[in-house]
């Protein structure tokens, strides 16, 4: 029984120590495989196996420093081949772990950079293109490979986008109660505010309405919500031209109302829903 015990542990160790012999062994040949393995990969231009083959190379490091420039060159074609077939955050990912992998000479380490920069700029531009189009969920789709962990939240063009699309929808309804209120100059201060392409295409009936009222209204008290104005208001004539010098010099359409208001001799009072600029 005693010889029994003391050999027992001498087995085991024996067990173990083959075992992690076979491992090493299996290791060891399979890594003298895989060098084969990767450059039948590159001819073929299976990228897949080309990743995975250079990636098994680059754990096991028993081959020096051919490992990680098999792996940069897998990722550098995988990274094209994402991209080719519109997968761009696939393409962006590959392109980024080959520039951070710092592997390369100088000039390949730069190529590299550039090539991550002229794909983020496109994609940027295509957002861009489809945000003035008024697709702001595409835009905002195309921006999120870009913006993966490349910048603070707040200063992302993601949100600037969301942000002025939000205002001018703001703008726009606000817009639609100004115009059936019958408020022609706060509308058309509304209208020159909005500056997004697609919301002001679709304001566009609205602008038209707005101006025909203004060019249409010969005096300040016709068509008022309440009944006819005081007599004694500023002659319509001369309140545009007064208001329209003004908006040419650079003010905003209601303070250019206001100050034409003033440089006619009149005040500015609200009237119900209306604003009237009436003879001091």
């Amino acid at each position: 029984m005693a010889l029994r015990r003391h050999l027992l542990p001498r087995f085991w160790l024996g067990i173990t120590l083959g075992g992690v012999a076979l491992l090493c062994g299996v290791a060891y040949w399979w890594e003298r495989q895989l060098p084969e393995r990767l450059e039948q990969a590159i001819r073929d231009g299976d990228t897949l196996a080309c990743l995975r083959y250079s990636e098994q190379l680059a754990a096991l490091r028993w081959l020096g420093q051919q490992a990680p420039e098999e792996l940069a060159l897998c990722r550098r074609q995988a990274a094209v081949q994402a991209w080719n077939d519109g997968r761009h955050a696939d393409a962006l990912g590959f392109q980024e772990l080959l520039v951070n992998s710092g592997v390369g000479t100088s000039a390949d380490q730069q190529r590299d950079q550039n090539q991550l920069n002229r794909w983020r700029e496109q994609l940027r531009d295509q957002a861009l293109n489809a945000f003035r189009d008024g697709n702001l969920n595409e835009a905002l789709s195309l921006l999120k490979p870009v913006e993966r962990g490349t910048s603070p939240s707040g200063s992302r063009l993601s949100n600037s986008l969301q942000e002025t699309w939000n205002r001018n929808q703001l703008d726009h309804q606000r817009l639609a109660e100004l115009v059936r209120s019958k408020q022609w100059w706060e509308a058309l201060a509304v209208l020159n505010r909005m500056e997004h392409p697609w919301w002001q295409s679709k304001a566009q009936p609205l602008r038209q309405t707005v101006e025909q009222a203004i060019d249409q209204r010969k005096d300040l008290d016709e068509h008022h919500n309440h009944g006819e104005l005081p007599a004694h208001t500023v002659p319509n004539s001369a309140l545009d031209a007064a208001v329209q010098r003004r908006i040419r010099e650079g003010m905003e359409p209601w303070k250019a109302f206001e100050t034409g208001c003033a440089d006619v001799g009149g005040r500015v009072e609200e009237e119900g829903p209306e604003s009237l600029c009436r003879r001091r």
